[in-house]
């Protein structure tokens, strides 16, 4: 599945149970290395759009600040691992 067949998949909203749910298409699941039992966490964009991640968004932001971190201080952690 190419990156234009993936856009422009339409995902539907079917009943399953008592919930609702979205089936996903095999290739797009292998293609994004996903599997059944993974979860996907809903992050509201600022263009108003959602965002599924398999990341949870606290962790990716905790990540984003730590390699920051890192960054702005290589030299001090350079030095302190001598």
């Amino acid at each position: 599945m190419s990156d234009a067949e993936i856009e422009g998949a339409t995902l539907q909203i079917c009943k399953i149970g008592d919930s609702v749910g979205l089936i996903l298409p095999s290739e797009l699941l292998s293609r994004l290395n996903l599997k059944e039992g993974d979860a996907l966490y809903p992050v509201r964009q600022p263009d108003g759009s959602l965002l599924l991640t398999p990341h949870k968004p606290k962790h990716a932001r905790a990540m984003e600040i730590a390699r920051k971190v890192m960054h702005d201080y290589r030299d001090t952690f350079t030095a302190l691992a001598k």
